[in-house]
């Protein structure tokens, strides 16, 4: 089994938001729900702590295609270590559907989890550090007005800004209709509205309304 230790220096180069703190907080909550629904542990924390060991800090096409490129970096560690080919695939698999926008759906109840456990971070006290931080990092503004475009369709309207409110409306608030568990989205319905509440303050404080 991967330890803390070793998969630190795996995420030496990761930026605030794809951190080794994100994925030791993905490892804690995998395994809280792992437990509940009586998952393979073992699964789930190798998974957890390599599902972005490879180029989740990186934009762009690398980005986008990280859970692969950790899948086939998740197979080399474990064999080293003596895993399986089976269990091994199954850690590979749960990786490689982690992603909210990737294409592999999650079809064990070891994938479901970590699918369950990454989203979860983006909700709550957490969620609302990581989306700023995002957006920040991507020179992207706090809060912008959505056009009525966006609203309806979710497609910005020329020259339109995505801001960390676009994203929330976009993509957080409809994390917990995702989910697989019902352990993840009892916990997430909580976070949700904390992070509703953050947003309606937010908006409130920007126009000098509060």
């Amino acid at each position: 089994m991967p330890t803390i230790e070793q998969a630190r220096f795996w995420y030496a180069d990761a930026d605030a938001v794809h951190d080794f703190d994100h994925v030791l907080r993905v490892q804690r909550m995998a395994e809280r729900i792992a437990e509940a629904e009586g998952a393979d542990l073992q699964i789930v924390r190798a998974a957890a702590l390599l599902h972005d060991a490879q180029g989740a800090a990186s934009g762009g096409e690398s980005r986008a295609e990280h859970q692969h490129a950790s899948a086939e970096f998740a197979a080399q560690i474990l064999a080293s270590e003596g895993w399986n080919a089976g269990r091994i695939a199954a850690v590979q698999h749960c990786i490689r559907a982690h992603r909210y926008r990737g294409n592999e759906a999650p079809e064990t109840l070891e994938a479901q989890i970590l699918f369950d456990a990454d989203k979860l971070d983006v909700l709550g006290a957490i969620g609302v550090a990581r989306v700023i931080g995002y957006a920040s990092l991507a020179n992207a503004p706090w809060y912008v007005p959505p056009s009525k475009q966006f609203i309806e369709t979710g497609k910005e309207i020329e020259g339109e800004p995505h801001s960390a409110y676009h994203e929330h409306l976009f993509k957080l608030r409809n994390v917990r209709e995702r989910m697989y568990t019902e352990t993840a989205r009892t916990i997430a319905q909580a976070r949700l509205e904390y992070l509703d509440d953050f947003f309606e303050r937010l908006i409130d404080e920007w126009n000098g309304e509060r």
